[in-house]
Formats: structure tokens, sequence, C-alpha cells
């Protein structure tokens, strides 16, 4: 624990595990009440230091951090070479700055040569691989998922955390989206003015037949509730990267939370009812990046990919990304020009399969035949104006036929079965896996045994069902205040509350295994000792 804000102390004390290292600035003494006896105190008077060095206010309070940097390189028996390249890389051609920047990085780490034993237990092992696996954040991963998904159009205003998606699908697009003959980008990426007009354009060009998107975070799901209801209701397919954030309001823009779950799946006023695709991984944030473009073209819907701050904006391991180059896209319900003037029945409303979804026509497919124009109004089967209540009652109840031929169609989730039999079960999702596979391991040695399920998406598969209904109490782990995620599962499948528990974390910080571990292993014993009583 590197101990550097006087506020939150105690808590930072509080945190750190028996045999652990605190690691602090000295120059003012603590009282000895502060401390704890079963941790290292590793103690350097960085203001000191930074203050005797640096007459400027300003250098002494940047330097700080690097003459930190430069002790725990030593205490860790970290490479200095490898920093001094990431200084120069940092302030690449600001000479002067990388030269302060090493000195401040010397002197901390000489400090700690001629005051503390080092190195201490911990230290850093040099790597050139881990495996075969890869290092990347989700929001790039996303983004090139959208390359390989198709995606030509993208609108979005930027926002923490998802401003990189955007960001990074430009560089994707310069470098394999170009004509060699011009040199010219062939997509259209606009920034626009705010996120309404940016899901405003990303609908325009689902409608004209292009694969657009755009990205955001929980604000800006806020402010494109209505053309969300737009594309919803006028069945026009969309893609939009939920990179999502503690909230509400601006709540704290740059702490991580699963706490848009229920305004995206229900999204809009009325009855609507959303596709969520939920990745654990950088490498499933670029397949269900491609996987959400073929969605919205098959189901002619909104296809929203949640992701959270923690897995989008942090580089992790993770598998190599992977694409089959025989893959091709699925445009879904299209009806062509020749079959429209060969007299095909074409009713844009009309559901002839018998699944919900209906065939549609890009506009100007055929000069007088096919759909040039739509509305978010209510209609008949061939999109005709009507407010006669069976008309909307039917393209209703088509709609949600619709979400549930979704149901088909999504990752399925995954079920990790205990070593043991057991009537436990957890429901996890998205960012919190590699706690949950932590907690796993942790839960097992103390005898505790859990079956366990990662929900990948929404509308939920029967596979959720059939594990809720064969568990006697399933426990949901989220990261919100609320449980939203137990909601959608006690609203959608009709479960009693009281088999679900609630296990929510909500400060702003990712999930812990050992706050899964505490949490588990409480209220399990707490139901053993009710059965025990009665």
């Amino acid at each position: 624990m590197v101990a550097m804000n006087p506020q939150t102390w105690d808590q930072d004390v509080a945190s750190i595990e028996p045999g652990g290292y605190l690691f602090y600035d000295s120059t003012r003494t603590i009282p000895a009440d502060k401390f704890r006896s079963d941790i290292v105190v590793l103690g350097v008077p960085l203001t000191d230091m930074t203050n005797k060095a640096y007459s400027d206010s300003r250098q002494r309070t940047l330097f700080k951090n690097i003459v930190g940097l430069g002790a725990l390189s030593a205490l860790l028996d970290m490479d200095t070479a490898v920093i001094e390249k990431l200084l120069a890389d940092q302030f690449k051609g600001r000479e002067k700055i990388i030269a302060g920047n090493i000195a401040a990085l010397h002197m901390g780490r000489e400090w700690v040569k001629h005051n503390l034993p080092y190195p201490i237990g911990l230290t850093l092992k040099h790597a050139d691989s881990v495996g075969d696996r890869i290092f990347m954040d989700g929001n790039a991963a996303a983004a090139l998922g959208a390359v390989y998904g198709g995606a030509t159009v993208c609108a979005w205003y930027p926002i923490t955390p998802s401003s990189s998606v955007a960001e990074a699908f430009t560089k994707y697009c310069g470098m394999m989206r170009t004509d060699k003959a011009t040199g010219k980008t062939n997509v259209a990426i606009v920034q626009a003015e705010d996120e309404l007009a940016s899901i405003g354009m990303v609908i325009g060009g689902a409608w004209n037949g292009a694969r657009s998107f755009t990205a955001t975070s929980g604000p800006g799901i806020s402010l494109m509730q209505e053309f969300i209801g737009l594309a919803y209701f006028a069945e026009i397919p969309a893609v939009i990267i939920d990179v999502q954030r503690s909230g509400p309001s601006t709540g704290m823009p740059t702490r991580t939370q699963q706490s848009d779950l229920t305004a995206c799946a229900y999204a809009s006023h009325g009855d609507t009812k959303h596709v969520l695709l939920i990745p654990e991984d950088p490498h499933e944030c670029f397949e269900f990046g491609a996987l959400s473009f073929d969605l919205a073209d098959r189901l002619q819907t909104p296809i929203f990919v949640m992701l959270d701050l923690e897995i989008g904006m942090n580089e992790r391991l993770t598998k190599p990304l992977t694409w089959d180059d025989s893959r091709k896209m699925d445009r879904g319900k299209v009806m062509t020009a020749e079959e429209l003037q060969s007299g095909k029945l074409f009713g844009r409303y009309l559901d002839v399969d018998n699944d919900g979804i209906t065939y549609r026509t890009y506009p100007g497919t055929h000069p007088s035949k096919g759909a040039f124009f739509t509305r978010g109004t209510s209609k008949d089967r061939m999109a005709r104006y009507s407010e006669e209540g069976h008309d909307y009652q039917e393209n209703m109840e088509r709609l949600l036929k619709k979400h549930r031929t979704a149901a088909t169609l999504i990752p399925p989730a995954i079920e990790t079965k205990a070593d043991q039999f057991t009537r436990y079960g957890a429901i996890y999702y998205g960012s919190t896996s590699p706690a949950m596979a932590e907690a796993a391991i942790r839960l097992q040695e103390m005898g505790i045994h859990v079956d366990l399920l990662r929900v990948r998406g929404f509308p939920f598969g029967q596979e959720v069902e059939a594990f809720v209904a064969a568990h006697d109490h399933v426990f949901v782990i989220e990261q919100n205040r609320d449980g939203q995620m137990r909601s959608m599962l006690v609203n959608e499948l009709e479960v009693d509350p009281k088999r679900l528990g609630k296990v929510v974390h909500y400060d702003g910080t990712p999930i812990s295994a050992r706050f899964i571990v505490q949490a588990l292993s409480t209220a399990l014993s707490s139901r053993a000792t009710e059965k025990a009583v009665s």
C-alpha cells in the first residue's frame, strides 16, 4: 500500500493484509497508534527531500511522485532502465523534463539504498511474455471489434471513460480502412456536438444500411433515451458501446461501476426491452464488439455492449484475439430490388417467419417499392399510421417475440461447477470475473462450495433460468447499489426474490476477491445458523 493521501490514511492502513507493506511519506511524524504491528512499515521523507532539492513549489509537487517511484523501484528491485525509457517516451522532445525526472528517480533510489533494507519480500519479475496472452485494454479491443464487424459510421461525443473507443477506432481505421489509391479512409467518423446528436447520426446511418455505432457512458445514455426508443420502435439497427462509470449524474467519472444495466435494458419510455452483451475481458470486448453489428442487423434493433471503466481503460493480460477470415456479415432479413420487382409481398412490420423479425429494405433499393421513410408512431403491419388498439398491441407483442428470439442468439451464460455437489450458486458478470475466479478458490479452501454462472448477455437464455431453478439459494454479485442484475432476474424469470441474495460493491473501486469471500462466507454462515435454530 502506497499511502499518499492523509484523508484516507486509516482506510489505507486497514486494507493491508497481515504481513503486507505500508509505504508512506515520513516527513511528518505520525502517531504510533496510526500503524499496525502486523505489517512492515517503510517510511521515506519524500516532502523533505523534494523541498531541499527544489525551490519551485510546482517542481516540489510534481517531482515528489517521481522520487517516491524511485524509492519503490529500489524496494521492489525494479529495472530503472525500463522506467527511464517510459519517462523518455512520456516527455519525448522535452529533454530538460526528461533529465529532471530521471534525476528525481535516482534521488529516491539512493535514499533507500542508504537508509532501508532492500529489496523487500515483494519483487517484480521481468518477462517478455506470459504464455500466449497479450496486453490490451477493453476499449481498444471493442474498437477493433467494430472494425472487424464492418462498422463504417462512428458518431460520438467525448466522455470519460469511453472516449478512447472512438479514438482507437479512428486509429485502426487509418491502418485498415484506407484507400491505397487516394489515401482516404472509407469511413465516416464524426465528433458530434453532444450525445443526443451522435445517436441520431448513428440511427440515420443505420437506416440507410451502414453499420453504425457510438461510444458513451452513463450520462450519455441518459441523454440518448428518446432516440433509443425511436430505434427500438422503428426497428433500426444500432450499436451503443457503454463504458460504465459511477453515477447518478456526473457521479465519479474516473471510478468504475456496473450501474447502467437497467437504464440500458429498458431504455426509453414505454415498454421496451433491449439486447445487452456483457464481456468479461478485452478478448470478449473484441468478440462482442464484432458480434454486436451482426445482431443489430439481424434483430433490427439497438444492441448495447456493456463495458465499464475497469475493463475498458485498464490494460490487462488476455487471450490473443482471433478472427475467422471466412466469416460473413449477417445482414439479416433485407429484401432485394429483384424480390420487390417480382411482386414478393413486403410489409415492413409483417412477421412472415413467426420469430418477431420482419423484412426491411434499404432506402432507394427500388424506385417505387420498399421503405423510404420511417416514423416513431404506432403503425400496422404494412407501416401505415394507425392508432387502432389491436394494431398497436399486435406490434408490441411481436417486438416481445423478437426479444425472445434474441435470447437464442446472444452468447450463452457459462457455468462452472463446484468440486462438490452444492445447493448454492452465484451469478456474476463482466469485469467481476477475475475477482470471482480467485474468490472461488479461496472459498473452496475454506470448505465452502458454490456453483458459478457468468451471465454474458440479456435477454437471459434458458441456461440462466435452469441454473436458478437448480439451486436453493443464488447470490448475485455485482458492482452497483441496488442489485440491478438481481432485479432483472426477478423481473424476467419471475423468481422469488428471497431465493436471490444481493451482494453489491459500489465504492467505485473494482470488486475484490476478499470482498466476495467475506460476503459469501458470512451469508452462508448466517444461513447455516438459521437452519440449525429452526
